[in-house]
């Protein structure tokens, strides 16, 4: 069965949003929109380039959607801007090579090649996707998404990069109706500007003891 996994960028306090610009997601009012810049480092790049090193295809919302196809297949085209380096290159042919399922609530059809909507019920759907063979699932960003996928249960891993710094408000990794679940640190590192790269792994439910005194 295919793993469907969760990497994002997360404050200390959880919020997942506009980690990449001021202009990539300003609602509710958000603010700091661009929070991870000064933090982005060589350890930061290489669990990035790690996270798709293996095979995968990924799974977006549709806000995630606009920004992949407005920005990845200008950088996998040949000759590719300036100013790219070949990591970025090399990331960019294969998201623009692989399969790219969409959930959206309003859009049906896209232009960049290789995606596909999940339907009505994008639930049903990513079980169907989730039981066959093929790669791995990824999921980049997506915050509405992921609660979703969160309800549902169908999160096997995160691959998390936690970023030294808390935003107050704004969309968040962990929203209202998740399923308790347990999980278990398969990976951790610490980069030099102090993000914190771990990836952890669907551990069963939830363990509970108690610390009370034992009563003679």
């Amino acid at each position: 069965m295919r793993k469907i996994i969760v990497n994002t960028f997360v404050s200390l306090d959880g919020v997942m949003q506009a980690p990449g610009g001021p202009e990539e997601d300003s609602s509710g009012g958000f603010e700091h929109g661009g929070w991870v810049a000064s933090y982005f480092d060589e350890g930061v790049g290489k669990f990035m380039g790690d996270v798709f090193a293996s095979p995968f295809e990924l799974l977006l919302g549709h806000r995630t959607y606009d920004i992949f196809a407005a920005y990845w297949p200008k950088v996998a085209a040949d000759p590719p801007p300036q100013g790219v380096d070949d990591g970025e290159i090399q990331m960019a042919k294969k998201i623009d090579g692989t399969t790219r399922y969409v959930a959206s609530r309003t859009k049906t059809e896209f232009n960049w090649e290789g995606s596909e909507w999940l339907g009505n019920d994008p639930v049903a759907r990513l079980r169907e996707i989730k039981a066959n063979n093929g790669p791995d699932l990824l999921v980049p960003g997506s915050a509405n998404f992921i609660q979703t996928l969160l309800k549902a249960d169908l999160v096997d891993q995160f691959k998390l990069l936690i970023f030294p710094l808390v935003l107050g408000k704004g969309k968040r990794l962990f929203g209202a109706g998740v399923i308790p679940l347990g999980f278990h640190v398969q990976q951790s590192t610490m980069t030099d500007s102090g993000v914190i790269c771990v990836t952890y792994v669907r551990d069963g439910s939830i363990t509970t003891g108690d610390f009370s005194l034992q009563q003679d």
